[in-house]
């Protein structure tokens, strides 16, 4: 696939060559397209040459993305194939770039394929953060489950071991009547309960 753009300034008949290829691949059971190389010919002849990486999408699709570029800060789609040749003193960014090599109809572009991660930085960020999140939740959890609970304390201070019960029956035989001057008094024989006067 061919961009001719004739002569600009220096540059003698300037065409951006993209170098297409397709292949049949058995798990996705479809036909692929992928840019291979990309090269800058002016002067009738090839003067840089970009072996292009990652952009790829099936022979029906067309494939798109923000920036394909040389360029470090665009992630370099597009490597200088040789340090011998000229393309490490050129850079090139596309921007907006979509492409589609086969299957074309009507003169439109198919459904793109974009070039996007599934992780990026943004995605990674809420990823570490959910993952945070759910650590503080269960750390949360583990001391709610392993929380030691009051009751006990005071299931032994209210338990029937400190009070004796003491039936109605067994009053009679717990008092026992004292002889005073002119006042009835009734001494408990368990002496921890003390002395009761009426």
């Amino acid at each position: 696939l061919s961009l001719k753009f004739g002569d600009i300034g220096n540059l003698k008949g300037l065409v951006i060559r993209f170098l297409l290829t397709t292949s049949y691949y058995q798990l996705s059971v479809q036909n692929w397209f992928s840019l291979h190389r990309l090269q800058l010919l002016y002067n009738h002849s090839v003067q840089a040459t970009f072996n292009a990486t990652r952009i790829h999408a099936p022979a029906s699709y067309s494939y798109h993305c923000d920036h394909v570029s040389s360029l470090q800060r665009y992630d370099a789609l597009l490597i200088p194939s040789s340090a011998n040749d000229l393309s490490q003193l050129w850079e090139v960014t596309f921007i907006d770039f979509q492409i589609q090599g086969f299957n074309i109809q009507e003169g439109h572009f198919a459904y793109a394929k974009d070039c996007a991660s599934f992780f990026s930085p943004a995605i990674l960020m809420g990823l570490v953060m959910s993952l945070i999140l759910l650590l503080v939740l269960a750390y949360a959890l583990h001391m709610l489950i392993h929380l030691k609970s009051l009751d006990r304390h005071y299931e032994c201070k209210a338990s029937p071991t400190y009070f004796a019960q003491m039936k109605d029956n067994d009053m009679g035989d717990e008092k026992e009547p004292l002889r005073n001057s002119g006042n009835e008094s009734y001494e408990l024989r368990n002496k921890q309960f003390g002395k009761i006067y009426i």
